[in-house]
């Protein structure tokens, strides 16, 4: 009983100071709640305690209560301890009126790269967790494996073969918090090894783009003509970063040929292909387009990640590695890898057969919308060509020559967020620009999809 008052209480700093240490204690109270550091409400210590832990008399941190509540600072009541008084906060000065701001945010988006993330499977993935939990090995809490809990490897190297056909065994994977820590970890071991030059699709991502040249690559857009990007021309570039089953922003899947023409390049070369399989579980009008992955496991880097199909803020991603990349790539990530928790619960949601009842569920969603789209566009703006609807989150609306722009603000009156083509467009790309409006139909939540494909046929020519 003697060190009852160690687990009972809530910590407290305080740094008495003064000629006594009542008036000391009063004062530091005082200010301490004046300051606003402890908030009205806010629960103290018990004299006991507090004087434990200050190492002083229990009179005496009685004494400073008893002096604080005749002031109004603190309350004490039966029952329910020693509190901060509600007393009005100060209020901080008023600052000049200035010219009022438009809203940065339009109520409806189209912007694509994220999904409906209103549908985000929280009952599930509740009950996964806490089966992961109770489950979990009291050693799964310390640092672990640098590639990520075996659990979670072992679970996507089972699921990955079943639905994409890689060949990945859970020592060649690597769990990273995302494609861009994916890309970025990838991008310094190449550096590392020499390379200065990464070759990359005329359309896609800057933040991708950019984050290759922080690793200190430059990045080369491939040539690209009509049937998309041209891999028979890769040259001698060590690496090259593709979207084979469905590329960002066009739409498209790569041809087989070209598929073949960039393993080959690889195996003649020693180069390595960077796959990003970052929609690869949303197929709708056409069988699904293996992982390129399975071609040549030797020189094909598979990333995945569960952005898309779950959430992007659960920063869960993987790598499939050739071997002779594991030690090294393993040894700049330092293992920050994603939290433990929830490497633990996507492993039990794959297992389970939560993860593939959510996609199903999900890909049934998408389609619907993806319809609802191709008929409303077929109705009230005739003249503009859909791509890209074969798969994923988003399609290609194509616009006549030099009305981007005009749509886009058009867009803007209505209260939507849409995004152009040309802004994914490689500053160096050789090809013809086009004019055409990406739109990710899988951003809305459901309530507001109406509006949103609405505020679209508006806006369009």
């Amino acid at each position: 009983m003697a060190e009852a008052w160690a687990t009972h209480g809530v910590d407290l700093h305080l740094e008495p100071s003064g000629p006594g240490l009542r008036r000391g204690l009063t004062d530091a109270l005082r200010e301490a709640v004046r300051s606003g550091r402890l908030a009205p409400g806010t629960r103290l210590p018990s004299s006991r305690a507090l004087a434990a832990d200050l190492g002083i008399a229990r009179n005496t941190v009685a004494d400073a209560y008893a002096d604080l509540v005749a002031e109004g600072w603190l309350t004490a009541r039966q029952g329910s301890g020693t509190r901060v008084a509600d007393r009005a906060a100060p209020r901080p000065p008023a600052r000049p009126a200035g010219p009022r701001r438009t809203p940065g945010r339009l109520p409806y988006s189209l912007v694509p790269g994220t999904p409906d993330l209103a549908s985000f499977p929280r009952a599930a993935w509740l009950r996964a967790a806490r089966r992961a939990l109770a489950a979990a090995p009291n050693d799964a809490l310390g640092y672990g494996d640098p590639r990520g809990r075996p659990e979670l490897r072992t679970a996507l190297a089972g699921y990955l073969a079943r639905v994409r056909g890689v060949r990945a065994d859970p020592g060649h994977i690597v769990v990273c918090s995302g494609f861009a820590h994916g890309l970025k970890l990838l991008g310094e071991t190449l550096r590392a090894r020499g390379a200065r030059t990464l070759a990359v699709e005329p359309y896609g991502l800057d933040v991708h783009w950019d984050l290759l040249h922080r690793t200190g690559l430059r990045t080369e857009p491939l040539p690209n003509d009509a049937l998309g990007p041209r891999t028979g021309d890769l040259g001698d570039v060590p690496a090259v970063l593709l979207n084979p089953a469905h590329q960002f922003p066009r739409g498209g899947a790569l041809r087989p040929e070209r598929r073949a023409a960039a393993v080959d390049w690889a195996r003649r070369t020693g180069g390595l292909i960077l796959e990003d399989d970052y929609d690869g579980e949303f197929r709708y009008d056409r069988q699904p387009v293996g992982a390129l992955q399975d071609l040549d496991p030797d020189h094909v880097v598979y990333l995945g990640t569960a952005s898309k199909s779950l959430a992007p803020g659960l920063r869960l991603g993987w790598m499939v590695l050739p071997p002779s990349l594991v030690p090294e790539v393993t040894r700049l990530g330092g293992g920050y890898s994603p939290g433990v928790l929830d490497q633990l619960t996507l492993a039990e949601f794959l297992t389970s057969g939560a993860y593939d009842r959510h996609v199903r569920a999900a890909r049934l969603r998408y389609r619907r919308r993806r319809d609802a789209l191709v008929a409303a566009l077929a109705t009230r703006a005739p003249d503009v060509q859909v791509g890209g609807i074969a798969a994923g989150l988003h399609a290609v609306l194509h616009l006549p020559p030099g009305s981007e722009q005009s749509v886009v603000q058009a867009a803007a009156w209505q209260g939507l967020a849409v995004h152009g083509l040309s802004r994914y467009r490689h500053p160096r790309a050789t090809a013809p620009a086009e004019d055409a409006l990406v739109v990710g139909y899988g951003t809305p939540p459901d309530h507001a999809w109406a509006g949103t494909l609405e505020a679209l046929c508006k806006a369009l020519p």
